[in-house]
């Protein structure tokens, strides 16, 4: 049975003192009168999606006037209510996952409800694990490239000037970064006799890719 079955067959065993879908809602009627009146509608004009793919619950009605009426209706809960015009019906719709779950309540669907919640929150839980292994992917890519950058910029000092003619701070910099090319910065740092700060091995290795470009500049010129 599909998730939107379950959904109207727990709401279908409620019991209703309206029993045409058709009946007008005034101001005169109180909130438990709308509800059931929800409930009704639903049972003859909704469905709801399986939120393990996605979240969507719609009314779909052949006049704008009722398909109006319900949208109107619910928005008077609190929920947020679209409407458009498909293929010659007019759909109400939602597509927040707090307002499906709060009009799961309203219906009375406290089963299909709690199952709703309970994929909501593993979804959430994985896009949140999503989420870290991309950034942490990102900022992996990043310190490679940043490192792979850093490798070629003292390789070509150490081949067009020498490592021995940089001032001590910055040999050593260099060769550290040349033996250990996936450290980290934080790793370089504390490698460093004695000790630095990130931002000052970050400094190093700036000053380092400046002499390379200058010595890729003097090169250029002289082959010009």
């Amino acid at each position: 049975m599909s998730f939107s079955s379950e959904v109207r067959e727990e709401v279908k065993k409620k019991s209703f003192t309206i029993k045409n879908s058709h009946s007008k809602i005034t101001k005169e009627n109180g909130s438990d009168y709308k509800k059931e009146f929800l409930k009704i509608n639903f049972i003859y004009f909704g469905s709801i999606s399986d939120p393990e793919r996605f979240y969507h619950m719609e009314f779909v009605y052949d006049s704008m006037e009722e398909a109006e009426g319900i949208r109107d209706l619910i928005r008077e809960f609190g929920i947020q209510a679209g409407l458009i015009e498909r293929k010659g019906k007019f759909v109400v719709y939602l597509k927040d996952s707090e307002d499906i779950f709060n009009m799961l309540s309203i219906l009375g669907a406290h089963e299909a409800l709690m199952k709703f919640e309970n994929v909501r929150i593993l979804k959430g839980m994985r896009e949140d694990v999503q989420r870290k292994v991309n950034c942490e992917t990102a900022n992996l890519q990043k310190t490679v490239s940043a490192s792979v950058r850093q490798t070629e910029d003292i390789q070509y000092i150490r081949d067009h000037l020498g490592l021995s003619q940089l001032p001590e701070p910055l040999r050593e910099a260099a060769e550290f970064r040349l033996s250990n090319p996936q450290a980290t910065l934080r790793e370089l740092a504390e490698a460093m006799k004695p000790p630095i700060s990130r931002s000052g091995a970050n400094h190093r290795l700036r000053k380092l890719s400046q002499i390379a470009d200058d010595l890729r500049l003097k090169e250029m010129r002289r082959t010009e």
